[in-house]
């Protein structure tokens, strides 16, 4: 089963400053490498839009809660709208009561009737009296009503409008956000088909230099990736491996960046083999670490690096049956003589899971 890692956007968030600085050829393990500006360019593109796709991402995010927002005031709207429908019936049926009470108490009779009809002065003012505040009633009732009216409708109108803008940016935010994961998924797939083709020919591309933004780490060791999730385990059996699985898998989109989880020197760096693309560092006490299935390298043999250098970019080259990073801790720089990488890392007071 796997195991989601609790840092969503945190990889987007890293590549935020990341730009290519240069492509470098070099040799490594004897192998020619053949850098060039195109391959540069791929894995610059890459890391650009992991920035624009970050980006679109939180203003979609943005967008959604502010969607949730406007539901709970839309609702609040329309309940408030309600009430005002039924004031408006409820005057409604007070102008009906006063119509028919005015016609009962003979409202609708001319003055000189009323004043042929009077049995005395008194009954005529009293009659008028009535009548006066009877149309007095009347009038306030259809004005209160007329202003209930044009306040609903003013509100209605509101509302809709509010709904008609935030629908509006909601599409546009998600048509964003889609594009820019379109360009991005296939600026990934071109990177990888480099890596490929490296592979194929047997012969690594120069190491691509990215600038990292500095991470601040206080720690020693860290993860070899943020951002993943956890696939297969080390000792796990499966059909791809000769035998039992040597490393700890980290399932993450090709182009992630992959650091170095301690200080070292790089050892090797080969293309080829079951591996794909592998990086291998050296470590203060006799310790090595493999970083394989990549889609690029940004370091040559010789390198020093820090704890959590960016070392390469996730992919998925070599005997790999999709984007992840295998990761392996040895007690030589070969395969063979790996250990279990997260008990190591756990130790280390780099915890992944």
């Amino acid at each position: 089963m796997r195991s989601p890692h609790c840092h969503p956007l945190f990889v987007p968030a890293l590549l935020c400053a990341a730009t290519l600085l240069t492509a470098r050829p070099a040799a490594a393990d004897g192998r020619l490498f053949d850098g060039s500006a195109s391959d540069a360019g791929i894995s610059s593109q890459v890391i650009r839009l992991y920035e624009e796709a970050a980006v679109a991402a939180g203003r979609y995010q943005e967008a959604r809660l502010a969607a949730e927002a406007q539901r709970v005031k839309a609702q609040r709207l329309e309940e408030r709208l309600d009430r005002k429908r039924q004031e408006i019936d409820r005057l409604r049926d007070d102008l009906g009561r006063i119509a028919r009470a005015q016609y009962r108490g003979s409202g609708a009779l001319p003055v000189a009737a009323q004043f042929i009809l009077a049995r005395s002065l008194d009954d005529l003012m009293r009659s008028q009296r009535v009548l006066t505040r009877a149309n007095v009633a009347v009038a306030g009732a259809i004005d209160k009503s007329r202003r209930a009216e044009a306040r609903l409708a003013a509100d209605e109108a509101e509302a809709a409008a509010a709904r008609r803008v935030l629908d509006q940016r909601n599409a546009d935010m998600a048509a964003l956000k889609y594009d820019v994961e379109q360009k991005l998924e296939q600026a990934r797939w071109q990177l990888q088909g480099q890596a490929d083709a490296s592979v194929a020919a047997g012969s690594c591309r120069g190491a691509v230099r990215l600038d990292q933004a500095s991470a601040g780490l206080t720690r020693q060791w860290v993860p070899p990736v943020e951002g993943y999730v956890l696939s297969a385990s080390f000792g796990s059996g499966g059909a791809h491996w000769a035998s039992r699985h040597s490393g700890q898998d980290f399932a993450l989109p090709i182009g992630s960046p992959v650091r170095a989880v301690g200080a070292g020197r790089v050892v090797r760096v080969l293309c080829g083999g079951a591996f794909g693309i592998e990086i291998v560092l050296e470590h203060a006490g006799g310790y090595y670490t493999q970083y394989a299935h990549l889609a690029s390298v940004a370091v040559d043999p010789g390198d020093r690096v820090v704890t959590g250098q960016w070392i390469g970019q996730s992919g998925t080259s070599g005997n790999s049956t999709g984007p992840h990073l295998h990761f392996e801790v040895r007690v030589t720089p070969d395969y063979g003589s790996a250990i279990d990488p997260v008990p190591w890392l756990a130790a280390r007071g780099a915890p992944v899971g």
